[in-house]
């Protein structure tokens, strides 16, 4: 982790242009689609970058969505509201540059996404981080941060508020 590191909302002075990170739909979105999610408030896009320079190293979006209570599994199901639609913050996208890989930047991001998101339930409730994992390795990345399948989706993982509070006593 590098305390010259920078996570603030994707804004106009980001440059992102030449931003690759092997995946070319994570590079495509940041691109091109990133800034109208923003303004038509679809998602929440932030990037990373370093002290005195605006090139986007990396990136995560969040959003807000529902998640069906019986694709819990039933030993956690049972600790949440009884509700069939749960309230939960959807990590959409979150890629790293590759000549920024290797050095823990994904770790960074992820930590700062679940921080934020646990801060934002303050003000509007959500039982859960959701994740979508692009393949998996993706999927392997989130798993060792405790991340659990959903019953009925197919790479769908989700780690539940509470153990994200625990992160951020």
């Amino acid at each position: 982790m590098s305390a010259s590191w920078l996570i603030e909302p994707l804004g106009k002075r980001h440059e992102r242009a030449a931003f690759s990170c092997g995946q070319p739909s994570l590079d495509h979105y940041i691109k091109t689609i990133a800034g109208q999610d923003a303004r038509r408030y679809g998602a929440a896009p932030f990037v990373v970058r370093t002290e005195g320079s605006y090139v986007v190293l990396g990136y995560y979006t969040l959003s807000a969505l529902t998640v069906e209570l019986t694709d819990v599994p039933a030993e956690l199901a049972s600790k949440l509201p009884r509700y069939p639609l749960l309230p939960a913050t959807l990590i959409g996208r979150l890629a790293v540059a590759e000549a920024a890989q290797g050095r823990g930047l994904g770790e960074y991001l992820l930590m700062d996404a679940l921080s934020r998101a646990l801060r934002a339930t303050h003000e509007v409730a959500s039982c859960a981080v959701i994740v979508d994992p692009i393949d998996e390795r993706a999927a392997a990345f989130y798993g060792r941060y405790d991340f659990m399948p959903l019953m009925r989706a197919d790479r769908r993982l989700f780690l539940p508020m509470t153990v994200v509070a625990k992160i951020f006593p």
